[in-house]
């Protein structure tokens, strides 16, 4: 697998502080679902079907599994999160599981926002030719403010390789994830997809310029909220053989403390 297709598959990669108690309020839970800075303990099962590839007539899919867990530490509240992708189909024809990424993040509410800082790392975990076959760390931040219409915000993580197979490229890159999120009612909201910004160090230039939609419904199930969510992306980077349109579909599990 190629670089580019590769980073394609990394972006796909890519929730009120663990001592506050359960939100019943289902506009703050439905906020708290799409806020990368929120500590709410959370487990999401995400598809990707990209039906159409810029230089390719091929299509590509991917799974992934993703567990965001908040913890304290002293005095200071973390959200720890794995994600853990499984490409089913790709332009190569190559399928398995790809490269783990972890994150930890330290959050810190204030009145204008919560801001969260802390460190991302990429590890080789994938199997042959799904795998950047290196290791990476590096920042990662964030911010999210709750409004009464909704969320808005932006998260940031860079990777930069510190290790691995010397014959493979390295993987230096930085995201930007603007966040934007309209509560509908009735469970309802509206909006921003993934839209992952990827800008590669290594060529000088974005591997990802997205631009998508998403619709979502907030639920309640044996005593728990869930939230799925259907989204379309566009991707305008069109220099090499990556995602074009995607579609995705997220079934979400919110497990609020004392919920």
């Amino acid at each position: 697998m190629s670089k580019k297709i590769y980073l394609s598959c990394l972006v796909a990669v890519l929730l009120v502080p663990s001592g506050v108690q359960a939100q019943d309020n289902s506009e703050s839970l439905q906020s708290a679902a799409n806020d990368p800075t929120a500590s709410i303990m959370s487990f999401q099962l995400q598809g990707f079907h990209s039906f159409n590839l810029h230089n390719s007539p091929e299509d590509s899919s991917l799974l992934q599994f993703r567990a965001a867990i908040p913890f304290t530490l002293g005095q200071t509240n973390h959200i720890a999160r794995l994600t853990l992708p499984y490409v089913t189909d790709s332009a190569t024809g190559q399928s398995g599981l790809s490269d783990t990424t972890l994150f930890d993040l330290v959050t810190f509410d204030r009145q204008w926002g919560r801001l969260g800082v802390g460190a991302v790392a990429l590890l080789p975990t994938g199997e042959d030719g799904l795998s950047a076959e290196k290791w990476a760390l590096g920042p990662a931040a964030g911010f999210a403010k709750q409004e009464k219409w909704g969320l808005w915000g932006l998260f940031n993580q860079n990777l930069f390789t510190f290790a691995g197979d010397d014959d493979r490229p390295d993987v230096n890159l930085s995201t930007a994830q603007p966040v934007f999120n309209y509560n509908l009612g009735n469970g309802w909201s509206a909006g921003t997809s993934e839209m992952v910004f990827v800008y590669d160090w290594e060529t000088s230039d974005f591997s990802s310029l997205p631009l998508g939609v998403k619709v979502s419904k907030l639920v309640r199930g044996n005593g728990l909220p869930w939230q799925w969510s259907l989204s379309y992306e566009h991707n305008f980077y069109d220099d090499v053989v990556s995602a074009a349109d995607t579609v995705s579909f997220t079934l979400k599990l919110l497990v609020p403390k004392g919920g």
